[in-house]
């Protein structure tokens, strides 16, 4: 996906406010398995997704927990480093090798200090990114694996083929076992 429609999904920029955010982004490219962002750690960037799927994950107890999945078009943040400037609590793992525009924060920061239509663009920015999040803990508590399931296929089907099993148990809150359950039940 291009930078453009990236940004136009988020809030529709002026030509002139978007060729100067364009000018703060640059493109960059990481292998499968590279860890992009580190719990513990106060990330100084953004990246929206161009090419590949990426996973956010939590350690407890020795076992990673994974809570998002990332794909083409999606943004990859430590929400908690872009608005408190504090350490972020998951690691990024890209899981296919992937295509990445990168934003640094203090130069986004800068833009919206100069530019209304880019602060416009940040709010929208940060308001779709908590929505997500709202949606995502409240699918957790009140659905069951298997609506959340059913959910994933509805709505992401590709990242089913894409990512291995053991992650999506985990992000159903599962074990293997049961994910297997699940998907014959389906079928």
């Amino acid at each position: 996906m291009n930078i453009d429609e990236i940004l136009n999904n988020i809030y529709p920029l002026s030509d002139t406010s978007k060729q100067l955010l364009k000018k703060s982004i640059t493109e960059v490219k990481y292998k499968k398995g590279y860890i992009l962002l580190r719990a513990d750690k106060i990330e100084k960037n953004i990246y929206f997704i161009k090419k590949g799927v990426a996973r956010a994950y939590s350690n407890k107890d020795n076992i990673e927990i994974t809570f998002w999945f990332g794909k083409e078009g999606d943004t990859i943040i430590s929400m908690k480093s872009y608005i408190a400037n504090q350490k972020g609590y998951e690691n990024i793992e890209l899981l296919e090798d992937c295509e990445l525009y990168e934003l640094k924060t203090t130069n986004l920061q800068k833009l919206f200090d100069e530019y209304i239509d880019i602060a416009n663009w940040g709010r929208r920015f940060a308001e779709k990114e908590l929505v997500k999040t709202e949606e995502r803990l409240i699918s957790r508590q009140v659905r069951i694996a298997t609506e959340r399931y059913k959910e994933l296929l509805k709505d992401n089907p590709d990242l089913i083929q894409r990512i291995q099993l053991g992650h999506i148990a985990s992000y159903l809150g599962i074990t293997q076992v049961s994910l297997s359950r699940i998907r014959a039940e389906i079928k």
